[in-house]
């Protein structure tokens, strides 16, 4: 929990100063959000890349696994789609735009803020954040009621690090690596579902 209390710290400490009007223009200038997504992609890529258990242990799983990760994407638009009818002051496509950040909190609210506002960038960093804190807080819960997958989905992106070792602690070893693999997968595609839905309809 004390990154994710740290997320939230640093992230309201932004709002004041920024909201105190005191800091100079050429620092609330939209390109430094540029340079602060390119370099969050670079350390992604070289996390993804440097891990070679990772890419071991996908080039030996069996193909079925992939089914995870897939059903984590389906389940969250489906459940975005839901949501969608008690929002009507936000599009199907942002509510989309929101879930598919998938728990990234910090590269998917970037990437919504460049291609969208502002304001939506940080309805998906507040929205992901608490997924990851939901699920860092019911994970027993979850796979008590709803069996040894459930805390991965609610884990989604976040299955890989955060919330990897409470998955593993109350999931049977093996869903460690289903946990580690699936935070892969989506951790990788965040950007580019992002980044579709944004498109679509513009």
């Amino acid at each position: 929990m004390r990154g994710t209390v740290l997320v939230i710290a640093f992230f309201a400490a932004g709002v004041i100063v920024g909201f105190s009007g005191r800091l100079p223009e050429n620092l609330i200038s939209p390109q430094w959000s540029n340079y602060a997504l390119y370099f969050l992609i670079f350390l992604a890529g070289i996390g993804i890349g440097a891990d070679r258990k990772s890419w071991h242990m996908i080039r030996t799983i069996n193909f079925r696994i992939f089914l995870v990760p897939l059903g984590i994407i389906l389940g969250s638009f489906a459940g975005a789609t839901l949501s969608s009818l008690l929002l009507p002051a936000l599009h199907l496509r942002e509510i989309l735009a929101v879930s598919a950040g998938l728990g990234y909190y910090s590269l998917s609210s970037i990437f919504i803020s460049e291609l969208h506002s502002e304001a939506l960038g940080v309805v998906a960093l507040v929205s992901n954040i608490l997924r990851e804190i939901f699920t860092l807080l019911f994970v027993p819960l979850l796979v008590k009621y709803f069996g040894n997958l459930a805390g991965i989905a609610s884990g989604g992106a976040t299955s890989m690090d955060t919330t990897l070792p409470i998955i593993s602690k109350y999931s049977p070893k093996e869903y460690g690596l289903i946990s580690l693999f699936s935070g892969i997968v989506l951790t990788i595609l965040v950007p580019f579902l992002v980044t579709f839905i944004l498109s679509v309809g513009k």
